[in-house]
């Protein structure tokens, strides 16, 4: 596979800042040597506002984004929305046809769900909203005892932090796990490297009478 790899990570209102920016650090990693090159795209190129506040700057416009090798579809409470979204998801079909590798994090999956690429395939994605997800592909083969899943190009991460074990699996695919390792090292980040493995379904803490 040529280098360096351009990675397009989706903008969009309401999108969770770690889903972008996790992922983002791992690829961005001077350790790397610049075997990625990121950038964002979303409806219209400049700042969009995510789940927590602050904006992202989208570098393009889905009309003037270049070729991407990689996507990078993030969850948040704006996917909610973008599910109806036509315009974004005719993109994302088509841009997804044309790159080498496609990966969500956390609920992205269903906006990847509904487009029908991810039928017959399987993919997981946060445990927390899996009913919600799930309903928008009903032809996938979820997989909700998951950290990330891989089938084909195509690789889905559970619930925000997950995003990162994915970035660093994908970066041990394709550069080497000596490096993936690096990586993490750098970041001071415990990477959980089994893909089956998912963080426990804990209950919503309850608030105690104090």
């Amino acid at each position: 596979m040529p280098l360096p790899l351009t990675i397009g990570i989706v903008l969009f209102e309401g999108f969770e800042l770690l889903d972008v920016f996790g992922p983002c650090e791992a690829y961005g990693s001077n350790h790397l040597d610049g075997t990625f090159k990121l950038l964002t795209v979303a409806a219209q190129a400049g700042a969009i506002a995510s789940a927590q506040g602050p904006a992202a700057i989208a570098d393009y416009s889905f009309n003037t984004a270049p070729h991407l090798d990689m996507l990078l579809v993030p969850g948040g409470i704006g996917t909610r929305r973008e599910v109806g979204n036509p315009t974004l998801l005719a993109w994302l079909r088509a841009r997804s046809t044309d790159a080498t590798i496609v990966t969500s994090v956390c609920t992205g999956a269903a906006l990847l769900a509904r487009t029908g690429l991810l039928d017959g395939l399987r993919a997981t994605t946060n445990k927390r909203a899996f009913a919600w997800v799930t309903s928008q592909g009903p032809a996938v083969n979820w997989i909700r005892q998951a950290r990330w899943v891989e089938d084909g190009k195509f690789a889905t991460s559970s619930g925000v932090s997950a995003g990162i074990d994915m970035a660093l699996a994908l970066i041990s695919r394709l550069v080497s796990a000596e490096v993936a390792s690096t990586v993490a090292i750098a970041m001071e980040y415990e990477w959980h490297r089994d893909p089956a493995g998912s963080l426990r379904e804990n209950p919503r803490p309850r608030m105690t009478p104090q």
